[in-house]
C-alpha cells in the first residue's frame, strides 16, 4: 500500500509526524526513537522568542558587568557560554539531528513579534532544519490592538522569514480569526508554503477552594481534532498551501478523516505521550489495512475527497447545517441524559 505524502515540497512514506513537543525531541536520542519507530518526519520543539530575549538580556548583562572597573574584565566573557546554552544547545540538537536521521527534521519557532527573533530564522536553516514552522503564539488581550493589526502582524513576520531563508516555511496558527480564508491566503502570498491547523490554547482552570488559577496541562481528545478537520476541508483546494492537522490526532481513524479533508500530514503529540511511540507503527498497519479493506491503491486517492469541494452537500460545513442540526435535535422522552462513550484516545 503507497502511504506516500508530500509536505512543504518533503516526499514523505507516510503522514505520522510527531508535532513539535519538548519530550519528543530534545535531544539526539529522541530523535533517534522517533526514527526507529517509523516516523516520516519530526517537528522539533519551539525555541521561544521569550529564551531569545533573556539570553540577549544576559549577554548585554555581564559583557557590561565591571567592564568600567579593572582591566581583568574580559575573564567575564567565559561565562557567556552558559548563559546562552538554551538558544546555543537548541541549534546544536537541529544541526546534530538533520545530518544523522534519514528522515527530514523540521525547526519550530514560537514568536510573537517581527524583530525580536528575525536575525534567528537563518539559523534554522543554517543548523540543516528541512523547513520551518513558524508558531505564532498570540493571544491578544488589549484592547487597543484591533484585528487587522494582529493580521498584520502575521503577515509581517511570514514576509520578513520569507526574505531570509529559502527553506520551506509553514505558519502554525489558531483559529480565532475574523476570516480564516482570508489570513490563509494572505500568509500564502507572503511566502507560506503550508499551514498547520491549529495552535491548541492551553486554557487555565480556576480552583474555587484555594482561589489559585490552575494551570494543569490536560491533553488532547480526538474530540478536539473537529475544528481543525473542518477548516481543512473549507481551506482544501481554495488556498494553495500544504495542510497540516495537529490536534486531537489519536487513531488510524483520525489520521484517515485528514486525510479526506484535505490534509497532507497528520500531527500528534498527546498519544505519543501516553501510549509512546509504538504508536506509529500500529497505526500505519491500521490504516493500511483500512484501505485494502476499501479498495484503494493510494492514501494520494483520497486526499481531499471529503473536502467541501467535493462532497455531497457543501452545506455540511456551513450555516445551514448548523441551523438543520438545532432544529433536528430531540432530548430523551424520559428527561435523563444518555451516556455518552469515552472518545478514542482520551
Amino acid at each position: 500500500m503507497d502511504l506516500s505524502t508530500s509536505y512543504l515540497g518533503l516526499d514523505l512514506k507516510h503522514p505520522l509526524v510527531p508535532s513539535a513537543c519538548n519530550p519528543l525531541s530534545r535531544d539526539l536520542d529522541a530523535f533517534r526513537r522517533a526514527e526507529d519507530a517509523g516516523a516520516s518526519a519530526v517537528v522539533m520543539y519551539s525555541l521561544f522568542e521569550e529564551e531569545i530575549r533573556m539570553d540577549a538580556d544576559k549577554f548585554d548583562f555581564f559583557l557590561d558587568f565591571g567592564s568600567e572597573s579593572f582591566a581583568e574584565a574580559v575573564d567575564y566573557f567565559p561565562q557567556l557560554r552558559s548563559h546562552a546554552a538554551p538558544v546555543e544547545r537548541y541549534f546544536e540538537v537541529l544541526e546534530e539531528a538533520s545530518a544523522a536521521l534519514d528522515i527530514p527534521v523540521i525547526g519550530s519557532l514560537n514568536c510573537v513579534s517581527v524583530d525580536g527573533w528575525a536575525e534567528y530564522a537563518p539559523r534554522f536553516e543554517q543548523a540543516g532544519a528541512a523547513a520551518l514552522e513558524l508558531n505564532i503564539y498570540s493571544l491578544v488581550g488589549d484592547a487597543q490592538r484591533s484585528g487587522p493589526m494582529v493580521e498584520r502582524l502575521y503577515t509581517e513576520i511570514v514576509e520578513e522569514t520569507r526574505r531570509r531563508v529559502k527553506i520551506p516555511l509553514s505558519v502554525k496558527l489558531h483559529p480565532f480569526f475574523s476570516s480564516l480564508p482570508n489570513i490563509a491566503a494572505a500568509l500564502q502570498r507572503k511566502g507560506a508554503d503550508g499551514l498547520v491547523l491549529f495552535n491548541r490554547f492551553y486554557q487555565p482552570d480556576l480552583d474555587i477552594e484555594t482561589l489559585e488559577v490552575d494551570n494543569r496541562l490536560v491533553l488532547s481528545t480526538s474530540r478536539d481534532m473537529l475544528l481543525p478537520l473542518r477548516w481543512i476541508a473549507i481551506l482544501y483546494g481554495r488556498v494553495p498551501v500544504d495542510l497540516a492537522l495537529t490536534t486531537g490526532v489519536h487513531s488510524h481513524v483520525d489520521v484517515l478523516k485528514g486525510i479526506l479533508a484535505g490534509a497532507s500530514v497528520t500531527m500528534m503529540a498527546a498519544e505519543l505521550l501516553q501510549h509512546g511511540l509504538g504508536r506509529i507503527e500500529e497505526i500505519r498497519l491500521e490504516m493500511e489495512r483500512w484501505l485494502e479493506e476499501h479498495e484503494y491503491e493510494s492514501l494520494k486517492q483520497m486526499q481531499g475527497a471529503m473536502s467541501q469541494q467535493h462532497v455531497l452537500d457543501p452545506s455540511a460545513f456551513e450555516r445551514a447545517h448548523h441551523m438543520s442540526i438545532l432544529r433536528g435535535y430531540s432530548p430523551d422522552p424520559t428527561g435523563v441524559a444518555p451516556i455518552r462513550q469515552p472518545d478514542q484516545g482520551a
